[in-house]
This record gives structure tokens, C-alpha cells and sequence, in this order.
């Protein structure tokens, strides 16, 4: 059979195509007997995506009745082009507003479309602001998010007096000088295994708050500071959390070495803001599940 054959036949019986992906992400109807037939026929394939995307105009990559999601616009544009219904399963929960230089997802399909062209396939559907650079297929327990092993996030600070209006919503701008020497001796108080409650918003029911930060680097090129983070995980708002608390130690409003004992306090009040979501990126994944091992960015 021909690479494409499943995937046009489908769509040339309109009757399925109305009755399986008719009436959008929210009320996905029964599967119907003829789409049953091709699947027991076509065995389900799982698929992984590498994307990108800028977070401006979604609301996080979460799937919501009332809004547009970043999940949301993927999943319809997979189902159209691999003419069923699709749930994408992402990596992870970014906000409304955050960035991703790199994004992982997966979802199933019984279409045969080749690995290779299903990025060009997808972008023919998706608006300019979210772009597939690679898809593979990977074994059938592969869970974008349950497979991941290892996270970073990367904050930018346009640390100048005049604001840049090539970073709005892409970086934070911060009028007052700061140190980024302090700002570092702060961030090392994170490295480790630690109790993160001081810097999480309570938004999402987590089993522990414990995580392990595996490095926390601050740099300065000209007037961009970044904050680059790397974790097993993050707690909601975690990685905006900890970049606040940074810039409060560089404010002075306590010393940078008083973040380990903030941590120890599980006191959210003591710590810094949280800062605003235009200035994060998703920016590494690592993949170890014992079958699927590889990393993005």
C-alpha cells in the first residue's frame, strides 16, 4: 500500500470525515464502524513533534473550552490532516504568555503518512506563530510528558534604562541596573534537591513539592540578562518564581544567601514575584524512558 493511501481514502468518504472530526475538539463524537475497521486494519501509531512556538496570542498549552491553547491549534490541525481525531499530549503546562524554542508532543494515529512529511503537513495548518520542526514515531508507552526526564527554562530580563519594543512580550523590561553577580549568588541557593513551595503559585494539586535543580545560570549580554534553569520538574510558576526572587536579591531587599533559608521556611510571601510571563522560554528536553532516549535544544 502507498504511503498516502489510508490517509486518502479517508478523507474521500466525507461521511466519515463529518461523523469522526466534524465538530471540533471539545465534543469528539464515537468513533465510527468505518473508521473502527481501518484502525483494527492500520494499527495506531505514535507519534512524537518537536515545535516551537511564540506564546503571545494563547493561553498556555493547556486545551480550554473558552480559549485559544497552543494544544488546542495543534490538535486541530492534526486532525485535519490525518483526517480523526487527535488528543496531543504535551510535555508540559506552559502559561498563557510563556514560550517555547523547543516543545514536545505525541498523539496516535492510524494514518500512513511518512515521519518526514508530517511537519510540512501540520505547518500547512497551523498559524505562523507555532511551527513543527520534526516528527518521529517512537514505541507505543512514550508519554511526552511522563517520558521526560529533565527540563529547561530560560528568562530574559531587557535590563536597560529605555525600553526595546523588539522585546515586548519577549523579554521583561526592568528600568532600575541590576547586578547579575548577586543575581547569581541567589540562583545557586536553588542548585539541589529542596523543598519548592516558597516559590510556587497554588494553581495545580501536586503529590510533593520536592524537586531537584541541576544548574541555575545567570549571564549578561549587554543589556539581556538571562536565567537559565534546568530541573526534573517544575511546580506551577516555579521557574517566574525563582527569577523574581533573584531580582529582589539584587534589589537588596534581602541577601542573596538568605534564598536557602526562604526555601527551608516554605513561605511564599517571603520570596520574590512572580515575574511576568513574556520573558520565559521552554528551551531543553531530555528524554530517558528506558526505550525512547534523545534530547531538543
Amino acid at each position: 500500500m502507498r504511503s498516502y493511501e489510508f490517509a486518502d481514502d479517508y478523507r474521500k468518504n466525507d461521511a466519515i470525515r463529518r461523523a469522526d472530526v466534524g465538530i471540533g475538539p471539545y465534543k469528539r463524537p464515537p468513533i465510527s464502524a468505518s473508521h473502527t475497521q481501518m484502525i483494527r486494519k492500520y494499527p495506531m501509531r505514535n507519534i512524537a513533534l518537536t515545535l516551537k512556538y511564540l506564546g503571545t496570542a494563547y493561553h498556555g498549552w493547556q486545551v480550554q473550552k473558552t480559549v485559544t491553547t497552543v494544544g488546542q491549534t495543534l490538535e486541530e490541525a492534526a486532525a485535519a490532516v490525518v483526517g480523526h481525531p487527535v488528543h496531543m499530549t504535551g510535555c508540559g503546562r506552559t502559561d498563557a504568555g510563556v514560550h517555547a524554542r523547543v516543545y514536545v508532543a505525541n498523539f496516535r494515529t492510524s494514518a500512513r503518512i511518512p515521519c518526514d512529511r508530517i511537519p510540512y503537513a501540520l505547518n500547512t495548518h497551523l498559524p505562523e506563530d507555532i511551527v513543527v520542526t520534526n516528527a518521529m514515531e517512537v514505541h507505543e508507552d512514550f508519554n511526552a510528558i511522563g517520558s521526560c526526564v529533565k527540563k529547561e527554562y530560560t528568562y530574559l530580563i531587557y535590563n536597560s534604562g529605555i525600553r526595546d519594543p523588539f522585546y515586548v512580550n519577549r523579554a521583561w523590561f526592568y528600568p532600575k541596573h541590576l547586578d547579575e553577580t548577586v543575581m547569581q549568588r541567589a540562583a545557586d541557593c536553588f542548585i539541589g534537591t529542596h523543598d519548592f513551595a516558597a516559590v510556587r503559585s497554588v494553581g495545580t494539586d501536586v503529590k510533593s513539592t520536592v524537586r531537584t535543580v541541576y544548574d541555575y545560570k545567570v549571564e549578561r549580554d549587554g543589556d539581556l540578562i538571562s536565567l537559565r534553569v534546568s530541573a526534573n520538574g517544575f511546580l506551577y510558576n516555579m521557574a517566574r518564581a525563582m527569577a523574581g526572587t533573584c531580582v529582589y536579591a539584587a534589589e537588596g531587599k534581602f541577601p542573596p544567601e538568605a534564598v536557602a533559608q526562604i526555601l527551608l521556611n516554605g513561605d511564599r510571601t517571603a520570596a520574590g514575584p512572580t515575574v511576568p510571563p513574556g520573558g520565559l522560554y521552554m528551551t531543553q528536553l531530555w528524554y530517558d524512558d528506558g526505550k525512547a532516549v534523545f534530547h531538543v535544544g
